[in-house]
């Protein structure tokens, strides 16, 4: 089994793919950060010397750049049962005062990225009549909120796409689910103040995904929101 993961590297990402390495998967991973995703590589090669791991390091935000990707995974000669768009970036702001171009950035790594990756995979998954796409959305695709501007659009775009790729999907038996989280604990938080315990653990992340793609063929999860137990910050 096959797992293709973008922004692998660190947080969620990362921990996805620990979870779905520990289980005996295979890995294609992808992140922007070619150091950093080299060094988590040997982090998982390490734990789990039983599952083969590639990795690609590429800017998905760039239209090419992700197809050339999608084309890379394709020659691997491997079915994809697994894949996970967690590529991903905020930049807090409004929509009144926010830096020009934020839109067009926020759209294309928090979008595009899925939607190009995606197209160029969705061939070989619906030749197979299986597979299971997972999109890391947010819970600000469900309610916009103060400081989210761009990145809130982007993500409400995100669960666009999602919700009619599940449609789409049906007939060929392709699962569809779009993954809705509040408030994680990764390095973007360390220096916040806020305290670990406060929101939630990015292994509650995986081992939820994780969970999820185990259920009968005939059982698909539409979405999945998570929220720290005493609520949204």
């Amino acid at each position: 089994m096959n797992a293709v993961i973008t922004g692998a590297s660190r947080g969620m990402g990362k921990a996805i793919a620990a979870k779905f390495a520990a289980e005996g998967y295979d890995l294609i991973l992808s992140s922007k950060d070619e150091k950093r995703l080299s060094e988590s590589v040997t982090e998982l090669k390490a734990a789990n010397n039983k599952s083969g791991i590639l990795s690609y390091s590429v800017d998905l935000s760039i239209k090419t750049e992700a197809q050339k990707f999608g084309k890379w995974i394709l020659q691997q000669n491997s079915s994809i049962d697994i894949l996970i768009n967690n590529a991903g970036h905020f930049l807090p702001g409004s929509i009144y005062n926010e830096e020009d171009e934020v839109l067009e950035k926020m759209i294309n790594i928090n979008l595009y990225s899925a939607y190009h990756l995606t197209r160029i995979l969705l061939p070989k998954m619906m030749e197979q009549k299986r597979g299971h796409i997972f999109n890391m959305c947010s819970i600000a695709s469900l309610n916009a909120y103060s400081n989210g501007g761009s990145y809130s659009i982007s993500k409400f775009a995100l669960m666009g796409f999602s919700k009619n790729l599940r449609e789409e999907m049906k007939p060929y038996n392709i699962k569809v689910t779009a993954v809705y989280p509040g408030a994680v604990y990764t390095s973007s938080w360390e220096a916040s103040g806020v305290e670990k315990e406060r929101i939630m653990d990015v292994n509650d992340i995986a081992e939820t995904v994780y969970s999820i793609s185990k259920l009968s063929p005939q059982a698909c999860v539409e979405d999945i929101v998570l929220r720290p137990q005493l609520g949204d910050l």
